[in-house]
């Protein structure tokens, strides 16, 4: 499925369904290991903004989720999005790693730390995408 940047902006993500539909859509299946990251404003609407980003840390610790939870901040007050969706892509299987965990996690309490609402986090494998549901990282 294609979806334009238009067609993004105007169809809602309400439901977790939509939500790995539109990761699908965008992302799919796992082609190096990067962290993406989609902004949704107050109206579940997405906006026209997806960041990719390579050679993330391979662990969270030492600061590292909170400085990215902090650029997160800043990049949410810019656009105004009201939540975030996380999205981990690596070229394994769909079951997590401690290191897949222990970002998500971090992340998590990072991120609620300075105020930004992930709506979802889920992980591309090479098979294609996966729910990462808070039961499965904290």
């Amino acid at each position: 499925m294609t979806l334009s940047a238009d067609e993004a902006t105007r169809q809602p993500i309400t439901t977790d369904e939509q939500v790995l539909e539109r990761v699908d859509a965008l992302i799919g299946k796992a082609v190096r290991r990067q962290l993406w990251l989609l902004f949704i404003d107050a109206d579940d609407r997405q906006i026209p903004l997806v960041i990719p980003m390579a050679d993330h840390p391979a662990a969270p610790y030492g600061g590292r989720a909170e400085l990215l939870a902090s650029r997160i901040a800043d990049i949410v007050e810019k656009t105004g999005a009201a939540q975030i969706i996380v999205v981990w892509e690596r070229r394994l299987r769909a079951t997590s790693t401690e290191a897949d965990r222990a970002w998500a996690r971090e992340l998590a309490t990072a991120c609620t730390d300075v105020d930004v609402r992930i709506r979802a986090q889920l992980i591309s494998h090479r098979d294609g995408t996966r729910w990462f549901a808070p039961d499965d990282y904290l």
